[in-house]
């Protein structure tokens, strides 16, 4: 059986994850979701992995959830209700294990990324897509509003361009997901690889503690008051402040050297 995760760890710690299912249209179906919740918890726990690139196999970057898998499921007595929440009980977990790990996420888009796999998208770090990649939450067409995938696109976008999209289900192009800010930037579809893989050794090169304090940090003070936001980050940046590569690289600085990191 093929395998519909592909796993590719470079020596530069780049850990590229590519859904490889493009029959389906990288569908996130229950053995895709439980695959990609089992590489996450895995790579962000591997010293190894110092940034996690996501990125999809043929013509399709994600499709959102198998509805065909998903419509079996009203064959049960309770016409589904239990199969739809450990589905998307499931599916919401690893949107969060995305944020949760503690190894920056870089989505390379390609194709399309409708309803979860738009999600799937808004849910990593960063995202650098195609300039013939899509985007839409297009559930309103078939009568299922597409309620999870709105936690992840309404934290990146403004409401009214989020609501725009979760409304109309229209299709979202490759610049104007930059201009909205799903995406980081739109590039020509064959230089797509090289500038994910040039963002994520940048980044891969930082100190892996130093990165995890931060996007932990992060996610946490957007859901906080402002002064308590400000409270919270006082207190990481002290913590920051005595860690060993803190010292070092601040050492560094001063003396016109290249840090040595411990990741500690």
């Amino acid at each position: 059986m093929t395998d519909i995760l592909l796993r590719d760890l470079d020596t530069d710690g780049v850990l590229r994850l590519t859904l490889n299912a493009p029959s389906s249209r990288n569908a996130l179906s229950e053995a895709m979701l439980t695959a990609l919740g089992q590489a996450f918890a895995e790579a962000g726990a591997d010293p190894l992995v110092r940034v996690v690139v996501l990125a999809a196999n043929g013509p399709a970057f994600c499709a959102g959830h198998d509805l065909k898998e998903m419509t079996t499921g009203r064959a049960e007595a309770d016409k589904g209700r239990a199969y739809f929440t450990r589905i998307l009980t499931l599916c919401s977990t690893v949107m969060q294990g995305i944020v949760a790990c503690p190894k920056p996420v870089i989505a390379e888009v390609t194709g399309i990324a409708t309803a979860a796999g738009c999600q799937l998208v808004a849910s990593c770090d960063l995202a650098i897509a195609a300039d013939t990649a899509r985007f839409s939450t297009p559930g309103v067409h078939i009568g299922l509003f597409c309620s999870t995938p709105m936690v992840a696109l309404s934290r990146n976008v403004a409401n009214k361009h989020a609501m725009e999209m979760l409304l109309t289900g229209d299709m979202t192009s490759a610049d104007r997901a930059a201009e909205i800010g799903l995406v980081n930037r739109s590039v020509a579809a064959e230089n797509v690889t090289s500038e994910v893989m040039a963002l994520a050794r940048k980044i891969a090169s930082k100190s892996v503690m130093t990165l995890a304090t931060g996007k932990s940090a992060f996610y946490a003070q957007r859901e906080m008051s402002l002064e308590a936001a400000y409270a919270y980050a006082s207190q990481v940046m002290v913590d920051n402040m005595l860690a060993r590569d803190a010292e070092e690289g601040i050492d560094a600085f001063i003396q016109k050297r290249d840090p040595i990191w411990q990741d500690a």
